[in-house]
């Protein structure tokens, strides 16, 4: 039997993202971002909804442009950081010892270590709530060669991405293979078919 636990903000998988922005003197600022995720295929968009609060909400409205870094698990350590404090206080590129890199696409920064980024141009600001959602048009894709698949793209095991489990306040790894999309059902449809 199933129990009403209210209406809450989270989901699962909760992806673990790094915004990155120019803030208005220029300087690289990044954050961490779980409400977030692909929205549309074409154009090809991402999603990201943020507090009125950031210093990244600013730096977005200001400039157009951010840049979304997945990390893998090896910098988990530096990811809950950058979202623990505020790039208008803190040089969180500084404290990290990790470097920012300009995008050739958009004005946004995104992190060298990290090894799969999407560069991306505001497309809408939507203002729901304590938050505001912004759809950001992927222009481009870059991957270190490390993390490509056989296929040419980023393939999840060797990029290494992480979740987080906001109730929790926790972060994982993310599982094995279970099976291949649109095939591992094949019996279930014919059978219906039938």
């Amino acid at each position: 039997m199933k129990k009403s636990v209210g209406a809450k903000p989270f989901a699962y998988p909760t992806p673990v993202f790094v915004v990155g922005t120019y803030d208005k003197t220029g300087k690289p600022n990044v954050m961490t971002a779980a409400w977030a995720g692909i929205c549309c295929s074409s154009p090809p968009c991402i999603s990201v909804s943020l507090r009125k609060a950031t210093y990244t909400h600013g730096n977005i409205i200001e400039h157009g442009a951010f840049t979304i870094s997945i990390p893998s698990q090896d910098y988990v350590r530096e990811v809950d950081y950058f979202g623990m404090v505020s790039g208008e206080k803190e040089d969180k590129f500084s404290a990290t010892g990790l470097t920012p890199v300009r995008s050739e696409l958009v004005n946004a920064p995104y992190v060298k270590e990290f090894s799969f980024v999407l560069e991306c141009k505001l497309l809408h600001t939507f203002e729901i709530g304590l938050h505001t959602q912004f759809i950001g048009e992927i222009l481009d894709i870059k991957a270190e060669e490390a993390v490509l698949g056989a296929n040419g793209l980023p393939h999840i095991e060797k990029v290494r991405p992480f979740l987080y489990a906001p109730e929790y306040r926790t972060y994982y790894g993310v599982g094995g293979f279970l099976g291949k999309a649109y095939s591992i059902g094949k019996g279930l449809w014919v059978e219906r078919e039938s």
